[in-house]
C-alpha cells in the first residue's frame, strides 16, 4: 500500500481551494437571483453564466486541492479528456440542477431533484477526476466512505439551490457562499478519505500529463474567470437599482415602451410604480405577479 498525503504543500491548497468554491458560489448565487428577477432568454443566460460558476468552482476547488495530493514511490499524472470531462459534467449538471429549481412549479421537490441531481453530478465529477490520476499503481475506494461523500454532496447541492433561490440580502448571500465552499471542500476530502493505493513499481507508462503542463493553467484560468466575473456581476446594478436610479422622465418613458408593448398595461396606474421595489422573485418584468 503506498503512502498518502493529502497537504504536501500544507494548508495551501486547501485555503485556495476553499477560495475557489467560494467564489464559484458567491458569483452562482448573484447570477442566479439575476436569472429569478428575468425571463425568456435573459433568465436563461443568467442560469447558463450561473451554472458555468458554481461548475467551475467546484471542479476548480477540487483539482486546487490535488495539487496537494501525493503518493509516496510514485509520481502523478492526469489524463486529459478525463480532465476535461470532469469539468464539463461539473457544469452541466449544474445547469439541470438550477434548470429543474428554477422552472420547478412546486417548490419542495424541484429544490429535491435538482439536489439530487446537481449532488450526484458533483460526486461524479470528483471520482471522474480521480479516475484521470495516473500512477505507478491502482486506487481503491472504501465504499462507506464513498457513499457518505455522495450524500455530502447532495446536502451540499440542495442547500446551495435552496439558498440560490430563497436569499435576497447580499450579506446573506456572502454567508451561504462561505457556507456552500466549506460543504463542497468538505465533500472532497471525506471522498480522498476513501482512497487507498496499492503501489505497482513494475508499471512504467503512465501517459498523460504533469499537473504543472495542463491541470494547474486550467485551473488558474477559470480561477482568474471567476473572480473578474464576480467582480463584473457584483459591480453592475439589477433592474430594481437601475429602476431606482431613474429620473422621472426616464421612467415615464420607460413606463410608456411597457405599455406600448403590453396593452393590458395601465402605466398611469399607482401601483404599477410600486411593483418596482417588490420581490424579483414574486413579480415579472412588467411588474405582474408571477403567481397571477
Amino acid at each position: 500500500m503506498g503512502t498518502l498525503n493529502h497537504f504536501s504543500f500544507g494548508w495551501l491548497t486547501p485555503v485556495l481551494s476553499y477560495a475557489m468554491a467560494c467564489a464559484g458560489a458567491a458569483l452562482g448565487l448573484r447570477c442566479t437571483l439575476r436569472g429569478l428577477a428575468a425571463t425568456g432568454a435573459t433568465r436563461r443566460n443568467w442560469l447558463l453564466t450561473a451554472a458555468a460558476a458554481i461548475g467551475s468552482g467546484i471542479w476548480t476547488m477540487h483539482f486546487v486541492a490535488m495539487f496537494g495530493f501525493a503518493v509516496d514511490g510514485t509520481e502523478l499524472r492526469y489524463n486529459v479528456p478525463l480532465t476535461v470531462l470532469s469539468l464539463l459534467v461539473a457544469v452541466l449538471v449544474t445547469g439541470l440542477g438550477l434548470t429543474v429549481v428554477c422552472y420547478g412549479r412546486h417548490r419542495g421537490l424541484a429544490l429535491l431533484g435538482g439536489g439530487v441531481t446537481t449532488g450526484v453530478g458533483v460526486a461524479a465529477m470528483h471520482y471522474l477526476g480521480m479516475a484521470a490520476v495516473r500512477m505507478h499503481g491502482a486506487l481503491r475506494y472504501d465504499a462507506g466512505t464513498v457513499a457518505l461523500s455522495v450524500l455530502v454532496a447532495v446536502g451540499a447541492a440542495t442547500a446551495a439551490l435552496w439558498a440560490a433561490v430563497t436569499i435576497r440580502n447580499v450579506y446573506a448571500a456572502a454567508a451561504a457562499s462561505l457556507g456552500m465552499g466549506l460543504a463542497v471542500s468538505c465533500m472532497h476530502y471525506i471522498g480522498m478519505a476513501a482512497v487507498h493505493v496499492q503501489l505497482d513499481p513494475a508499471r512504467t507508462d503512465l501517459g498523460g500529463v504533469s499537473p504543472m503542463e495542463f491541470v494547474f493553467p486550467l485551473a488558474v484560468g477559470l480561477g482568474s474567470f471567476l473572480f473578474l466575473a464576480s467582480a463584473f456581476v457584483a459591480l453592475s446594478p439589477t433592474a430594481q437599482e437601475r429602476a431606482g436610479e431613474l429620473s422621472a422622465e426616464e421612467l415615464d418613458a420607460e413606463e410608456f415602451s411597457v405599455a406600448a408593448a403590453r396593452p393590458d398595461v395601465d402605466p398611469s396606474d399607482p401601483a404599477l410604480a410600486d411593483r418596482y421595489d417588490a420581490d424579483p422573485y414574486d413579480v415579472d418584468q412588467y411588474g405582474h405577479d408571477r403567481a397571477a
